[in-house]
């Protein structure tokens, strides 16, 4: 009896063991294999975008190129060729080193054909076009009161010469097409528009009353709405203000909260041959709108103290990925240097004007009250940073 429980638990035994299959070698290694690599696997890092690119463009803008008779004249060669050039080689080094710049060109340049005349109705050598590509401008306005100054004829043989410079965009002025210009540098774009209040009573012609931009708030608006999407930066050039008064009068501020509440970013302003203050809008964006209510005279052959001196803005717009910027609100006065017979134009940064030159300035011999710190004495109503040196020499 004995013998035969031990033999039944024999058997049971070895069922037993054989209901438990054993795994093959190489099924073990693989099992250990795979617990090992999910040990030692490492959860990646989480993906980081590239620090967002910055780009930037320096600008500057002058105010009112108004050329005199006594100017072109000055500019005469023997050859019969007029040679603008050495009016501006002390401000060449900075205009150049701008990234943009431009330029209010008072007069047209409608050819020799039409006569070349100064005040009242001006019309000035084409070769001058020339010279503010070599100056290093790229971005000319013609909206002002001058523009009709030779009809539409002279309006449009100017707007068909400067078409054959294709390093300068034209604002304010077309023959057809819209107002608008889109300039691109450095990976930013700029939108372009310009009005003018007045064309000294000359009419625009019936069969093309868009050939010169005019101030009309209902246009603009649609304009700048129009234009806004399309561009980083919206830049709009005023031909505004009372004549030789140092304030910008009641339409031009107005005008000015006009533009800001319209998210501009920048107003160039012009027109009354003096400089009047700059000043920063609070835009309801929260971003400001900078303008220059007037830049003054560039060059002139005008004769009263407050007109020689004319100011040279200077900003830089600033793009990192999807922000955009202005920074550096600054402005370099430039005086119109010429001598008692109107002879030796040409035009200094204020920095690079001396007392010597001064002494010799035609204005200093008709009168008192011409010095440097009259000029000081300027720039200092302007509300904003006055450079003392060329900004782009680093």
């Amino acid at each position: 009896m004995k013998n035969k429980i031990v033999f039944a638990l024999i058997t049971i035994f070895l069922l037993s063991c054989q209901s438990k299959p054993v795994a093959p070698e190489d099924a073990v290694f693989d099992a250990k294999e795979e617990r090992t690599q999910q040990q030692n696997t490492e959860i990646p890092p989480a993906h980081t975008p590239p620090a967002a690119q910055t780009h930037t463009v320096t600008f500057a803008a002058v105010g009112d190129n108004l050329f005199h008779e006594s100017l072109i004249n000055a500019a005469l060669k023997e050859d019969g060729t007029y040679d603008f050039s050495p009016l501006y080689t002390e401000i060449k080094p900075i205009i150049q080193k701008a990234d943009l710049a431009f330029i209010n060109q008072e007069t047209v340049m409608a050819g020799e054909r039409f006569g070349y005349s100064g005040y009242p109705q001006f019309n000035t050598p084409q070769s001058l076009a020339r010279t503010h590509v070599e100056t290093g401008f790229d971005i000319m306005n013609l909206a002002n009161n001058h523009a009709m100054d030779k009809g539409r004829d002279g309006l449009y043989a100017t707007l068909d010469f400067l078409s054959t410079i294709p390093e300068l965009t034209v604002i304010g002025a077309r023959k057809e097409g819209p107002s608008a210009r889109i300039v691109t540098k450095n990976n930013i774009t700029f939108g372009f528009l310009s009005y003018t209040f007045s064309l000294n009573g000359i009419a625009l012609p019936r069969d093309n009353p868009n050939l010169v931009s005019m101030i009309d708030r209902h246009k603009m608006t649609h304009e700048i709405h129009a234009l806004r999407p399309l561009c980083d930066f919206l830049i709009v050039s005023m031909h505004w203000g009372d004549e030789y008064q140092l304030e910008p009068n009641r339409e031009q501020i107005n005008l000015a909260r006009f533009l800001a509440d319209h998210n501009v970013d920048l107003i160039i302003g012009h027109h009354p041959h003096v400089l009047q203050r700059a000043d920063k809008l609070p835009r309801h964006d929260g971003k400001e709108t900078y303008v220059f209510y007037s830049l003054g005279n560039f060059a002139s052959h005008q004769r009263e103290r407050e007109r020689i001196i004319g100011g040279m803005m200077i900003l830089t717009f600033k793009k990192t990925g999807e922000e955009l910027s202005i920074t550096d609100f600054a402005m370099i006065p430039v005086i119109t240097h010429y001598d008692r017979n109107f002879r030796n134009t040409k035009l200094y940064p204020l920095y690079a004007y001396t007392e010597e030159l001064l002494a010799n300035h035609r204005l200093k011999n008709e009168g008192p009250g011409l010095s440097m710190d009259f000029f000081r004495g300027v720039t200092n109503r302007l509300n904003v940073k006055i450079i003392t040196q060329n900004p782009f020499n680093h």
